[in-house]
């Protein structure tokens, strides 16, 4: 295939369409709706978002639903409605989006930051349990990159020591765990539905449970007009949390948290649609992984095939890299050498959450204190040493294509490149990534 770019090849290049990476996917059907409500002027209504809820539950095979502003949203009403408050722990991941934590210090707790697993990139089971202390209240699993998380393992250790299982689906709506679609697993869960994701909403959230008195919480935390309205009755939160009764009538959390309508009319059109285009990203992701699956080096970022599992819309793509396969190539050499025959790539993943100085030191509520720790009965606040992992991801992951279209002819020269640069990976031993 030649000497690589890199080295002072020549470039192999590619030349695809745009419609390989197009998202979201908007058409005349998405337009009307949304026009609809505009002309309705019924933006801050909730009778569209209502039944928005009602198809994503049937979709999400829960039992309610509750459709937010956005994703952060949806997850503070999941922990608050779940207990978590001054004082309390949760143990989340470190490499994952700040939204599946900051609401954790806003509601008053702290976060007790766990390792990832190097396959999966989620929450490593084994360093959940050695970090639950007498004021941990729940566990965040995000499922990164749409890899579901061990949710057998998570939900064990959830049970034996009294804890809700929070999920994080903003990276995997439509994935499944065992043939179960994720969402519907833990004890309750939130995603984002923004404009980069793959389940679109235009701007968005939703929360979904199967626990009545979850769902209740979270409608009386920042959806107030839900427990006044005729459209909503209190009956149900009279049996499931009467001690809030006394206090309907304003946002218990002192937020309003309800979907603009014009983004529930969105999302009832890309929900119909979603299945389709999930099942055709899944098409040409897999595609791309079974025509690498040969090479030293590298390995999918996926389940396996026979496992019952899947990557939903496979948002934000990974593979993972094996150095050793390579004779100690580096992850950066790798991805400098890919980028510069014309496929753009970087290694690692999200930055470790436990490296802020946010979760360190910053007083955000004036409490003369890191917020992180104001209520705190002990301080788990941590360095490198204890999340290697989490820490390091950038010797271990890369960044993938994510192809919206099954296009082989396409994706074929993407294939070819990885091969280039594989095939030819001795090149790279005597570049120094420290030069790149």
């Amino acid at each position: 295939m030649g000497v690589l770019a890199l080295t002072g090849g020549y470039k192999a290049g590619n030349s695809v369409s745009e419609e390989l990476f197009k998202w979201p996917i908007v058409t005349a059907e998405d337009e009307n709706a949304v026009i609809e409500v505009l002309r309705a002027g019924s933006m801050s209504g909730t009778d569209i978002t209502q039944i928005f809820e009602k198809e994503y539950a049937q979709w999400n095979g829960v039992k309610y639903a509750l459709g937010c502003c956005n994703g952060t949203a949806a997850l503070t009403e999941a922990l608050w409605a779940c207990g978590v408050g001054a004082g309390d722990e949760v143990i989340c991941p470190s490499m994952t989006y700040w939204a599946s934590a900051t609401p954790v210090v806003a509601l008053g707790g702290t976060v007790n930051f766990a390792d990832i697993d190097r396959n999966t990139l989620c929450i490593d089971p084994t360093d959940i349990e050695h970090r639950i202390g007498p004021r941990t209240k729940a566990i965040v699993v995000v499922h990164y990159a749409g890899y579901p998380c061990d949710m057998d393992a998570v939900m064990d250790i959830a049970a034996r020591h009294d804890l809700k299982v929070v999920e994080d689906v903003s990276h995997a709506q439509g994935g499944l765990y065992k043939g179960r679609k994720l969402g519907s697993i833990g004890h309750i869960a939130g995603t984002s539905l923004m404009a980069g994701k793959a389940l679109v909403a235009g701007e968005g959230g939703m929360v979904t449970t199967n626990d009545q008195r979850l769902f209740d919480r979270c409608v009386a935390f920042g959806h107030y007009e839900r427990l006044v309205a005729s459209n909503y009755s209190t009956a149900s939160m009279s049996l499931s949390s009467p001690e809030l009764l006394p206090y309907v009538g304003l946002p218990l959390g002192g937020v309003k948290h309800r979907m603009n309508q014009t983004c529930s009319a969105m999302g009832r059109v890309q929900l119909r649609n979603y299945p389709e285009r999930c099942a055709e990203i899944q098409k040409a992701m897999n595609y791309l992984w079974d025509n690498l699956s040969d090479l030293p080096g590298i390995k999918a970022h996926r389940p396996a095939s026979d496992s019952g599992s899947t990557m939903g819309g496979w948002y934000l793509p990974k593979g993972i890299f094996c150095s050793e396969e390579l004779e100690g190539v580096s992850c950066k050499v790798f991805c400098a050498a890919l980028t510069a025959e014309g496929l753009p790539c970087r290694p690692g993943a999200n930055t470790a959450l436990h490296r802020h100085r946010w979760f360190h030191d910053f007083d955000i509520y004036g409490h003369g204190k890191p917020s992180v720790t104001a209520f705190s009965e002990r301080d788990v606040r941590q360095d490198d040493s204890t999340l290697p992992n989490a820490a390091h991801c950038e010797e271990f992951c890369f960044t993938v294509p994510w192809f919206k279209k099954y296009i082989p002819e396409e994706i074929d020269q993407y294939i070819a490149i990885y091969r280039k640069v594989l095939t030819n990976y001795r090149e790279l031993l005597s570049i120094d990534p420290e030069k790149i």
